[in-house]
């Protein structure tokens, strides 16, 4: 299974995990890995080629690691958020559609503070 982890402070999206292989069908065919990996080719394109933000990109043979950069601007923010914030929705429909393969988590800090 393909699992997606989209960290959050807030309402900000800041960072996302995409681990595993969907296993729906062997390399070369499955319709569900390209789906995923043309979803966070598109955001790193956008972010890094189109907008010149240089995010952080790690990728190893069954993950890739994506981190937004500090100090954007409010018009680079409010992009990348709404990219961001859509490729959840499309990973999420994704899910929907392909529960057994492809699992999208979302990690907030707590609020709460740890006591001793």
């Amino acid at each position: 299974m393909t699992t997606v982890t989209f960290f959050m402070e807030e309402d900000r999206i800041y960072s996302f995990e995409v681990r595993g292989h969907s296993g729906y069908a062997e390399a070369g065919a499955d319709i569900v890995c390209a789906a995923v990996s043309s979803a966070v080719n598109l955001v790193n394109a956008t972010v890094n080629d189109v907008l010149g933000l240089a995010a952080s990109v790690k990728v190893t043979e069954d993950e890739v690691s994506f981190r937004l950069p500090g100090g954007l601007s409010e018009t680079d923010e409010a992009t990348c958020q709404n990219l961001l914030a859509g490729m959840m929705v499309y990973l999420t429909d994704l899910h929907w559609e392909y529960p057994e393969f492809v699992q999208v988590v979302v990690d907030e800090p707590d609020d709460e503070e740890d006591e001793g």
